[in-house]
């Protein structure tokens, strides 16, 4: 883990402009580099992981890799931190796609989708983990567009990737979609983000039963406060200093500490869960 890690030091007040960028935040995020060892869970699979060129994607990316799995990696334009992750992916002996764009277009979700099995020759594990948010004071101050691009972006994404997916996944593959705290215990300054993560779970759990005829799984990640840039680019610099502190181990959580949940969703060890969320808060019930 950094020196810096937030498990360590408190976060200074910061901010970024959207969509943020790694090398800015301080302290510096936790993906697991230094310390996710992998044991084959994953081998001869191949994941399309959105968001994955930072924060939590990128440590489930880099968990993935070292797992044995081959990875296309969808983000937005965060062509830096992309490059990044594609190297640790690399490093690891892996192959990777990197593929910039907007999930908010189903076009581009099909796009991706037949990326992957065209250069990667096959599709096992789908990762809906990109996501969009805004802090407000008042519902007053959501404009009619930013409630549409949450909602495609968290919501319809999910639901045109998983819908491109399921053509090419076989039994034994899955689906493993990022929730949040947020579904259970909303935010009144997170009211677009926290009505999609709602949506989100139940989505996840339909459409588990939709698809366990078929043998793909389909589960999700309920992440607490997790430092990633998506913090110090929506968050006003006040909120972002005391970030996470509420949670029972009174400290922000780091991508890398969500890594093994995906993973144990993703292997075969978890051919008996579906329709699962799978709750990494810190403490922070999620009832």
């Amino acid at each position: 883990m950094p020196e810096d890690s937030p498990t360590k030091t408190r976060i200074p007040p910061q901010q970024q402009r959207p969509p943020g960028l790694t090398r800015e935040m301080r302290p510096t995020p936790d993906h697991g580099e230094a310390s996710y060892q992998g044991s084959g869970k994953l081998v001869g699979k191949v994941a399309l992981i959105t968001g994955g060129d930072s924060g939590i994607g990128r440590a489930v990316a880099i968990a993935f890799a070292r797992e044995g799995a081959d990875i296309l990696l969808s983000y937005l334009d965060e062509d830096e931190d992309a490059t990044s992750t594609a190297e640790w992916i690399r490093k690891a002996g892996r192959r990777v796609v990197i593929a910039p764009g907007d999930i908010t277009d189903e076009a581009h979700c099909q796009a991706l989708v037949a990326r992957a099995v065209e250069e990667l020759g096959r599709l096992d594990i789908l990762v809906n983990n990109a996501a969009f948010q805004r802090t407000y004071a008042s519902i007053e101050d959501i404009t009619t567009e930013e409630w549409d691009t949450t909602l495609r972006t968290n919501v319809y994404a999910p639901f045109f990737l998983s819908k491109a997916a399921v053509p090419h996944l076989g039994a034994g593959s899955c689906i493993i979609n990022t929730t949040s705290i947020q579904s259970k215990d909303p935010s009144g300054n997170l009211l677009a983000y926290a009505t999609t993560k709602g949506a989100i779970s139940n989505f996840t759990v339909g459409l588990a039963q939709m698809l366990g005829p078929k043998g793909i799984r389909v589960n999700a990640v309920a992440p607490g406060p997790i430092w990633t840039p998506l913090i110090p680019s929506t968050m006003p610099a006040e909120k972002v200093e005391t970030f996470g502190q509420d949670t029972a181990l009174g400290r922000v959580g780091q991508p890398a500490e969500l890594a093994s949940a995906y993973v144990l969703l993703a292997s075969d060890g978890a051919s008996f869960m579906t329709g699962s969320i799978v709750a990494v808060t810190g403490g922070e019930a999620m009832i």
